[in-house]
């Protein structure tokens, strides 16, 4: 895990960084706000601790300029405890909050616990990401799976492919050409009639009249689409 501190107190710096790094972190420092966004747009970063008060940019500035390009987890150090300070924070885009003096066993725990969220969340986006739905028809990415109705359905290989590539770009058009070039390359070019019985069997294991398609349909005289929802 690499992890940024940013904060104009060098004392304060070095000793989080060495308390991070015997946690097993790889750390990277700055001192001012604008250094902060710098290192911060570089990426690579899985949380940031910023202070509140530095030179060049405060700390609020520097979250709000973050949050343009990244959805980092971010602790805010503060000298202030007044919850007005923790509430503007949090609106910049903080996800927590520490008022000095703090116990470094705390940031530690703060750490671990924001590292720990963001880590399941990423997980379940993953999760999500990996499985496409459109209404009684899912497809997993990852198991090469279909289901219709809850019910599992065997597809061949180019079917899932062909299935997936349009559920993953609903309501675009796809020219049976298009189509051959993408899901089964070059070497079947001009073969159309490839296409038109895949989808016809696609239709046949999916939808749930397949003389009437809800989702899998015809753009006449110019190819096929995902109709989502």
């Amino acid at each position: 895990m690499k992890i940024l501190v940013v904060d104009d107190e060098k004392v304060l710096v070095k000793g989080i960084k060495f308390n991070l790094e015997s946690e097993g972190y790889q750390v990277e420092v700055g001192y001012d706000g604008e250094e902060a966004v710098e290192l911060a747009r570089s990426g690579g970063f899985d949380l940031i601790i910023l202070d509140l008060m530095m030179p060049k940019i405060d700390g609020l500035q520097a979250c709000m300029r973050i949050r343009e390009f990244s959805n980092v987890p971010i602790i805010m150090l503060t000298a202030r405890s007044e919850d007005a300070d923790k509430i503007v924070g949090f609106e910049c885009g903080a996800d927590d909050y520490i008022t000095k003096p703090f116990n470094i066993l705390e940031l530690k725990a703060r750490v671990r616990a924001l590292l720990r969220r963001a880590g399941m969340a990423a997980m379940q986006q993953k999760g999500n990401g990996n499985q496409l739905t459109v209404g009684h028809i899912v497809l997993d990415r990852d198991a090469r799976a279909a289901w219709k109705n809850g019910q599992s359905v065997d597809l061949t290989a180019k079917e899932f492919d062909l299935m997936e590539l349009l559920m993953r770009n609903p309501g675009r058009v796809y020219s049976r050409e298009n189509l051959l070039n993408v899901v089964w390359g070059y070497e079947y070019a001009g073969d159309y009639r490839t296409v038109d019985v895949h989808v016809r069997r696609l239709r046949e294991k999916l939808e749930l009249d397949p003389a009437n398609p809800q989702y899998i349909l015809t753009k006449w005289g110019v190819g096929y689409y995902l109709k989502n929802g």
